[in-house]
């Protein structure tokens, strides 16, 4: 079984948010020291990039690991905050400043990023759904809040 799908089943539980929490910072280091060549992720075969936005009220930059697929020559990103309460800081990071950068594959891209509304929010939840089957989970959890997805373009 590739080992990715194994993962993506442990994904779905509360131990493993905890576990990816747990992890940001190494993954973080990683992408950041490769250029967004090599994360924890890409270990068992997760594509990840790492995002940096600015920060809403500190105005400093904020780097933040996550998976992704690739569409329309831009990245679809989900701000599931692993099923949490609340919305992840990026993601309000984005709404007041969308222009960001990613690194990815050893290359740093300058993107803006846009909120997804449906039905193409709902055709991207489905197609990184299938990628990271955990999302749904994450859905189920965070049921108060619709959780926002974003298509980072080129700039």
């Amino acid at each position: 079984m590739e080992l990715r799908k194994v993962f993506a089943g442990l994904g779905r539980t509360k131990a493993f948010a905890v576990f990816g929490r747990a992890i940001m910072p190494a993954d973080r280091l990683l992408l950041r020291v490769s250029g967004g060549r090599v994360g924890v992720g890409a270990t068992v075969g997760l594509r990840t990039l790492l995002l940096t936005t600015i920060g809403r009220t500190s105005g400093e930059p904020r780097q933040v690991p996550l998976l992704y697929v690739e569409r329309s020559g831009g990245y679809v990103v989900i701000g599931s905050n692993w099923g949490g309460e609340n919305h992840p800081a990026w993601t309000a990071n984005l709404l007041a400043c969308p222009d960001a950068t990613v690194s990815v594959h050893g290359r740093t891209i300058p993107v803006r990023a846009r909120l997804l509304e449906d039905p193409e929010r709902k055709e991207m939840w489905d197609e990184v759904a299938s990628y990271w089957p955990a999302y749904d989970r994450y859905a189920e959890r965070a049921a108060h809040r619709e959780i926002r997805v974003f298509l980072l373009e080129k700039a």
